[in-house]
């Protein structure tokens, strides 16, 4: 095989989010260097943050994907050629591979993986989702048995694991979800103390029937009205981790927040994060979640998309909430 495909972005989105951004284009495949490794990718992971990235924000936590470039994102592949001392031919790798069917390495920000598990798994706990979660809920929420916690986005890539996390140590945990299909999985299947549904159920009134005694950490994935009504809540010296705000990634005016007299009158602690400050702790937080994994306290879901050009409508599933579960493209 001589060429490859591959997915520019080429405008930025205004809006709503579609084909009539990318260009579908051939490449030929490069002649590698010393140091360098071929990878052919068999899935990639779509993310919420690719949406930001798409943005023009210049003062980011990372620069945005320049147009006419390949659009950014991390995957799962196969070595098919090396000319790297460290990586072999057949060797399994994750890493930020774009949107595209092959991708040259010189290994910066590759990881080997293990060959034995599925690739669903990989993406979806031991990639990106499982490591923001770590991170966010255990270095920055601090939560110690007993408390309430509260996720946003509960039945998405990193809040469902978060939550299950919280469950798993001995936390009060509820979801917000935007079905109640999505209820009923994060109740039933990942043993949430509950679920609310931010779409018909009256945000106020079953959070004071759910957490009487007021919220501890709240780890926000989405933003909106959702975190004023948890904000209300929050108790003294809580906890608010701030992950992701995707009901704001595309507006042309982010909605207000809340106003800070409840952050002086609670002593409240409110820090957000992105995961690219913290990468070179992977090791570490694998070390802390994988013990979860194996004790068979953290199920995941993926909603896989087939063919490398699905990419280009699967992010709109973001907003609509109809992804279940992790979003993976299948090459």
């Amino acid at each position: 095989m001589n060429t490859y495909t591959a997915i520019n972005l080429i405008k930025r989105p205004n809006g709503s989010l579609g084909p009539d951004l990318f260009e579908v284009v051939e490449k030929s495949v490069p002649t590698l260097a010393e140091g360098e490794f071929l990878v052919r990718q068999t899935h990639m992971s779509l993310d919420p943050a690719m949406i930001g990235w798409m943005s023009p924000d210049t003062e980011s936590y990372v620069p945005p994907v320049e147009l006419g470039t390949v659009m950014r994102s991390s995957g799962l592949g196969e070595v098919v050629s090396s000319k790297h001392p460290d990586f072999a031919e057949g060797d399994r790798v994750m890493g930020m591979f774009g949107w595209q069917e092959m991708a040259v390495s010189n290994g910066q920000g590759v990881n080997k993986v293990d060959a034995s598990l599925p690739a669903e798994m990989l993406l979806s706990v031991f990639a990106l989702p499982g490591l923001t979660a770590t991170q966010g809920l255990f270095n920055i929420g601090k939560p110690q048995a007993g408390e309430t916690l509260v996720v946003s986005g509960a039945a998405g890539s990193v809040g469902s694991i978060v939550g299950q996390l919280g469950k798993a140590d001995g936390l009060k945990v509820i979801g917000v979800v935007g079905s109640d299909e999505k209820a009923d999985w994060i109740v039933n299947e990942l043993d949430f103390d509950a679920a609310v549904n931010y779409k018909t159920d009256d945000l106020g009134a079953k959070l004071d029937t759910l957490a009487p005694n007021g919220i501890d950490v709240y780890f926000e994935n989405t933003g909106g009205p959702i975190q004023h009504h948890v904000f209300k809540r929050m108790n003294a010296h809580g906890r608010i981790v701030v992950c992701g705000m995707i009901a704001d990634y595309t507006a042309s005016e982010p909605s207000p927040g809340p106003n800070w007299m409840n952050i002086i009158r609670k002593r409240l602690l409110i820090q957000g994060f992105t995961m690219p400050d913290h990468l070179h702790k992977a090791p570490q937080l694998l070390e802390k979640l994988t013990p979860y994994v194996q004790q068979g306290k953290i199920k995941y879901r993926s909603h896989t998309l087939e063919g490398l050009e699905s990419a280009m409508t699967g992010l709109n599933l973001f907003f609509t909430g109809a992804n279940e579960g992790k979003l993976i493209v299948k090459l």
